[in-house]
């Protein structure tokens, strides 16, 4: 009997169908609820009950779906082909209640879990950064405590908000409180701007690795990567990707823009230099995009989703070559492509 053939699944070829027809899913990839022969699922989490000044990030999914229809098959910059290395489907939306933040961090976390324990990726579309508890919950659930790659303008680690503790601004203490991430394999990345005072400092009492903007600002994507590396090795890595992090001169659309901020361009170079490291889930949050008429912001959203995306491919590609060469082979490493060109 031979073994079952994996399905493999990918965007609709845009030579035979133009790009603006269809159905709206990420990267026009088929719509389907299943976790059997995939690598990826994307989901849409349309929530923005919990943020502090301008709401709208419900409706970033929809519009970084829209956006990615211009997204095509390879990477040039890390010479990998992420349709043929994974197979992806666009999952649909996970369950949310307005206006009741912490059910909808309950219907979430059962809604993500399925996804961490058929060894799926999860490429989540925000949604205000709140859903990152319920994303780091479910991946706890089936990981244990994981490193994070928090990739911010905001260090989103006060205390509380308005006397609740579960707002956006509160996620990454709370993921430390609850044992969900290991904050001293963790490194956030990109802070700057005026802070609250119980602010200051509090991202490294609680263990991690901040690099702030004005130090991130001064080193190369090289020398990013190369911390990053060090710091999580080869532990089970999230990656959440705050769109302020970007000047809002890139990405004007998001709910608490900071000015001051690198380019779009930039943003994708430090990204690319992280290397192949052991992915497990994927978010990129905060897009608002009705701030944004020329949709420029969620076009760079779904841009910064392939370039994760290219991340896990290139991990994926490694791992096939070196179980390919066989026992005894010499290891495959893939972090020679993990810079910018």
């Amino acid at each position: 009997m031979t073994q079952k053939e994996r399905k493999h699944y990918r965007p609709m070829n845009s030579m035979q169908a133009p790009r603006f027809t269809g159905v709206r899913t990420f990267m026009r990839l088929p719509c389907l609820e299943t976790l059997e022969d995939i690598d990826v699922a994307v989901v849409g989490i349309p929530t923005d009950s919990a943020v502090s000044y301008r709401s709208g990030a419900r409706f970033g999914p929809e519009a970084i779906r829209s956006a990615s229809i211009l997204l095509r098959d390879f990477n040039p910059a890390l010479d990998v082909n992420v349709t043929d290395v994974l197979s992806m489907v666009d999952y649909g939306d996970a369950p949310v209640v307005p206006g009741y933040h912490e059910e909808t961090l309950e219907r979430v976390q059962a809604y993500l879990e399925p996804i961490y324990r058929a060894g799926v990726v999860p490429l989540i579309l925000g949604g205000d950064h709140s859903l990152t508890m319920a994303e780091l919950r479910a991946l706890a659930k089936v990981r244990g405590p994981v490193s994070v790659i928090h990739i911010d303008a905001h260090g989103d680690v006060l205390d509380t908000y308005y006397g609740v503790k579960h707002f956006h601004g509160t996620v990454f203490r709370r993921a430390v409180e609850e044992g969900l991430v290991d904050p001293a394999t963790s490194v956030q990345i990109g802070m700057r701007g005026s802070v609250h005072p119980s602010d200051v400092g509090a991202a490294q009492k609680l263990g991690y690795t901040v690099v702030t903007w004005d130090k991130l600002a001064d080193m190369t994507p090289e020398e990013l990567g190369a911390l990053v590396r060090a710091k999580v090795q080869d532990r089970p890595v999230a990656v959440s990707f705050d769109i302020d992090f970007l000047d809002p001169a890139y990405a004007p659309g998001t709910g608490t823009p900071e000015p001051g901020g690198p380019s779009s361009y930039q943003a994708f170079r430090y990204l690319r230099a992280l290397g192949p490291l052991n992915y497990c889930s994927f978010d990129c949050v905060e897009v608002a995009p009705h701030y944004d008429p020329s949709g420029a912001t969620s076009i760079t959203a779904s841009v910064v989703c392939f370039e994760l995306l290219s991340l896990l491919a290139l991990r994926r590609q490694s791992e096939r070559l070196a179980a390919a060469a066989g026992p005894g082979a010499q290891e495959i490493h893939a972090d020679e492509k993990a810079i910018a060109l």
